[in-house]
C-alpha cells in the first residue's frame, strides 16, 4: 500500500474508450445493464460518449475491422477491462446475459463476461449500494509499478496502492486507473487489426505542443495517427493513448 504526493498533470482522462464494430448495440447494451447515457448533441457517425452518472465518460469508438478479445489467452488479448460493483453478482450477471453478454468465470466475490463487442468486464460485488456502478479501468501491461508510475504522471493522479503486479492511481471514487501485471503480455500494435488496441484513454490537454514533449520525456512515443484535435501516442506497455483539445 502507497499514497504518493499528488504529481503536477500534463492532462485529464477524458474519457476510456472501447473498440466495436457496432457502436449502437454496445450503446444499449451499457444503457440497459448500468444506466449509463448517451450525451446529446453528437453528430459523429464513428463515436458515441456514454456518460456513468459516476464521474465517468465511456467512449464507443466504430471498429469495422475490429477483432474481439479472447480472454484470458495472450493470443488475442483483452488489453484492458472494466470493473463494474453491483449489490447482487448473481442477478447482475445473469441481466447482462439477457442483454448479450458472454460469461467467461464465476467466483465468490465477482463474475467476468464479455460484453456485446467481445470486451471482458468483472462484476464485482457491493452489497450497500443499490446502483451499479463503475469501479475503475483496468490495464493489463508487462510491469504494474512501472506503467503505474507512467500514468501517474500523465494524468496527475497519485499512485495509491502496489503489491505484487498490481498498482492503482487515484483514489477509489474519483475515477482511478489499475494496472495488473500479465505473463507473455502482448501488446496492440495500432493500427494493425491482428493486434488492436481495444481499449484505449482520450487525456484532454491545453497545449498539445507541451503535453506532447512532456509525455515524449516520460516514456511514450508518437504513433503516425492525427486529427484536427487529437494526435496518437503509445504508452511503454505499447498501448495507444490519445491527446485531444479544443480545436
Amino acid at each position: 500500500m502507497t499514497s504518493e504526493p499528488h504529481p503536477r498533470a500534463i492532462g485529464s482522462l477524458r474519457a476510456v474508450a472501447l473498440d466495436a464494430p457496432d457502436i449502437h448495440r454496445l450503446a444499449a447494451f451499457y444503457e440497459q445493464l448500468a444506466g449509463w447515457r448517451p450525451l446529446p448533441h453528437e453528430d459523429e457517425d464513428d463515436w458515441i460518449t456514454l456518460e456513468t452518472g459516476d464521474g465517468w465518460r465511456i467512449g464507443l469508438q466504430q471498429a469495422a475491422d475490429h477483432v474481439p478479445p479472447r480472454w484470458p489467452g495472450q493470443d488475442r488479448p483483452q488489453q484492458a477491462h472494466l470493473d463494474f460493483r453491483v449489490p447482487d453478482i448473481d442477478a447482475a450477471a445473469e441481466r447482462a446475459q439477457q442483454l448479450g453478454a458472454t460469461l467467461l468465470r464465476r467466483t465468490e466475490r465477482w463474475h467476468t463476461l464479455a460484453d456485446p463487442a467481445g470486451h471482458p468486464f468483472d462484476l464485482c460485488v457491493n452489497p450497500d449500494d443499490p446502483r451499479t456502478t463503475l469501479m475503475g479501468v483496468m490495464l493489463d501491461c508487462p510491469d504494474a509499478k512501472a506503467l503505474s508510475h507512467f500514468y501517474a504522471e500523465l494524468l496527475g493522479k497519485p499512485v495509491t496502492y502496489e503489491a505484487d503486479g498490481v498498482a492503482m492511481i487515484g483514489e477509489d471514487g474519483a475515477q482511478p486507473v489499475m494496472f495488473q501485471q500479465v505473463e507473455h503480455y502482448t501488446a496492440p500494435r495500432w493500427p494493425d487489426p491482428a493486434y488492436p488496441q481495444q481499449i484505449h484513454l482520450d487525456v484532454r490537454v491545453r497545449d498539445v505542443d507541451a503535453a506532447e514533449r512532456a509525455v515524449v520525456a516520460i516514456g511514450a512515443t508518437r504513433l503516425d495517427g492525427a486529427g484536427p484535435n487529437w494526435r496518437v501516442y503509445a504508452d511503454p506497455a505499447g498501448k495507444p493513448f490519445c491527446l485531444i483539445w479544443t480545436a
